[in-house]
């Protein structure tokens, strides 16, 4: 929550949808984990029809108000953190950036 424009973050369980922890406010988190949790699915569906070898380094959804990115975790197969951010107090390349901090430093 750190993160300039940050509204609210969840860590994901990709398998399940379901949030194993969660902070912040603005947006129902429980639906949304469920929902994105589809979106990680879907690509890598699509990405396995395609025969692309490679991973996911993040997912960004960009609203008229916000930025939804989807950041799966390398070292953690399985679970994505979802951060949710006020897209007019938010820099989008360092909010990247530091998402993928903390997912290799994230302890589970």
């Amino acid at each position: 929550m750190t993160i300039d424009g940050a509204l609210c973050a969840a860590l994901v369980d990709s398998g399940s949808g379901m949030i194993l922890g969660q902070i912040g406010s603005g947006v129902d988190l429980e639906v949304a984990a469920a929902g994105n949790t589809e979106v990680v699915r879907a690509k890598h569906k699509t990405m396995n029809a395609l025969g692309l070898n490679d991973v996911i380094e993040d997912i960004l959804i960009t609203l008229g108000r916000q930025y939804h990115i989807i950041r799966p975790l390398q070292k953690h197969e399985g679970l994505f953190v979802y951060l949710v951010l006020d897209k007019s107090k938010s820099n989008l390349a360092l909010a990247r950036r530091k998402t993928q901090d903390v997912g290799q430093a994230l302890a589970v």
